[in-house]
């Protein structure tokens, strides 16, 4: 089925949500009707993000930078130093972390998820360890190592082993910014390596139905050789071209045909990535022009191969991203969401997300703030996710319709986003106003309907309209919105 919906939760944080007073909550205290509550909305995946077990050894010494400490007060001002639990992407090893739940109740609850009509996703995290991590005592071949001389050129990239051995590794990171100093970095130009990182897939692939890949264009050749060939270069030889994706994505799916792989994709790769087997892409160009561009910029990028968009994932906020309502406000909030959720491709929601939470939290912060839920926001959502659980959502096909000016001179037409969504004899008609201008436009679209009238039901905002059909093949049905406003017509 296509069109599919995810929602990702904080696991730390949230699971405190179930604590009773000082028994403190694991997955088995998670009631069986919360993840009703999530079905009966349309949710088809929950993202378990940070179940992984980390060092707890390594929190003081890496997780109170000056940075660090800022987003701490900004997000959380009566922050205490127990709060901080270090970030759940400097993981130690690939076993649930003893204080969310035990293996056993990681498997009762893909149980339960996958009987509730839900799947689970996990973390992946490719490019590195927890920079003291039990492997990196027992397998330090599986890192990137460099000389004495190397590391006396760039303390910061570079560092020496704490084990007393005379070896120097590096720590993790994107090619674009400051290593991460909580992490270590993997070799991908190693066989070894590889091989290790795949078996782990192999593993995780036993307790859930997918996995989202954490910066998953780091793992590619060209870009890992763009960030450390000068140190790694002779170890290419032992991987060849093959890229590690293709040969990862085609042994886990040899043993699941239906288990996913979600990429956390950026820098024009996401193309690349789905031709290696990925099943979904973030779609972070469609997140940042929902936040900083136009209607038409938006329209542009929905021009793309259709394939491409099918394995989108469609989001306006995450563990990354600042929260919609603070970045865009409620009410263009609510129509980029509408856009989101009627696309093709993943929908993907964050928790807090439908409440209208505002507080983008650190991922090293364990206690989130107190917040009001927006009941206004979460009825918006609640009617949102319904309607697009519709079959039409899930099977149709979808086509994005040109919006023509609507005559005396006004050019507000450009404001207007819509698209026609067909399965057998259904439609659905989504228009959208993505400015904060009374906007208005003509639209044509194929009506295979034996009358002289078409009748309009509004379900976002249960309205109705009755159009001729002759009017609508000529001139086109006239759409006239406020701004940030949408229809949802079903015929």
């Amino acid at each position: 089925m296509q069109n599919q919906k995810i929602y990702e939760i904080n696991t730390r944080v949230w699971l405190k949500r179930f604590n009773k007073g000082e028994k403190k909550a694991t997955l088995k205290d998670v009631p069986k009707s919360y993840w009703e509550q999530l079905k009966q909305l349309g949710i088809d995946y929950v993202w378990l993000m940070g179940i992984w077990q980390t060092c707890s050894s390594a929190v003081k010494k890496y997780c109170f930078e000056n940075y660090l400490i800022d987003e701490y007060k900004r997000a959380l001002p009566d922050w205490k130093e127990e709060d901080v639990i270090g970030s759940p992407y400097a993981i130690d090893k690939y076993e649930i972390n003893p204080l969310i739940g035990t293996t056993r109740e990681l498997e009762d609850l893909k149980k339960k998820l996958n009987s509730t009509g839900l799947k689970l996703i996990l973390d992946f995290v490719p490019n590195h360890f927890n920079v003291e991590s039990s492997y990196v005592k027992t397998n330090p071949e599986y890192f990137i190592q460099v000389s004495e001389e190397e590391y006396g050129k760039d303390t910061d990239t570079f560092f020496a082993d704490g084990e007393g051995r005379n070896i120097f590794f590096a720590h993790g990171r994107d090619p674009n910014f400051p290593s991460w100093k909580d992490t270590i970095q993997l070799n991908y130009f190693s066989e070894q390596a590889r091989r290790f990182m795949i078996d782990s897939l192999l593993t995780i692939s036993g307790f859930c139905d997918g996995v989202r890949s954490d910066m998953a264009i780091l793992a590619l050749n060209e870009i890992f050789e763009r960030t450390w060939g000068e140190v790694v270069d002779q170890d290419k030889k032992d991987i060849g071209e093959k890229e590690f994706w293709s040969l990862a994505i085609d042994e886990v799916k040899k043993k699941n045909s239906d288990f996913i792989f979600i990429a956390e994709a950026y820098w024009n790769l996401e193309w690349n990535l789905q031709q290696l087997g990925f099943d979904y892409t973030y779609d972070k160009r469609l997140t940042d022009r929902l936040k900083h561009e136009n209607a038409q910029s938006v329209r542009a990028h929905l021009l793309a191969n259709e394939t491409y968009q099918k394995k989108s994932m469609r989001f306006l906020e995450n563990h990354d991203e600042e929260r919609a309502v603070k970045e865009l406000g409620v009410e263009r909030a609510k129509a980029a969401a509408v856009i989101i959720s009627t696309l093709q491709g993943m929908s993907f929601y964050y928790d807090g997300q439908f409440e209208g939470c505002n507080v983008k939290l650190p991922v090293q912060l364990g206690r989130e703030p107190i917040h009001e839920t927006s009941n206004e926001l979460y009825e918006f959502y609640t009617r949102l996710l319904k309607i697009t659980d519709e079959e039409i959502f899930r099977r149709g096909n979808w086509k994005l319709l040109e919006t023509k000016p609507s005559g005396n001179g006004d050019n507000t037409y450009n404001n207007l986003l819509i698209w026609h969504w067909t399965f057998e004899e259904k439609n659905i008609l989504v228009a959208v106003n993505y400015s904060e201008y009374l906007s208005t436009c003509r639209v044509n679209f194929e009506i295979n309907i034996d009358k002289t009238m078409i009748h309009l039901v509004d379900v976002l905002n249960n309205d109705e309209y009755d159009r001729m059909i002759e009017e609508i093949n000529n001139e086109g049905l006239l759409i006239m919105l406020g701004g940030y406003n949408s229809h949802i017509f079903t015929f």
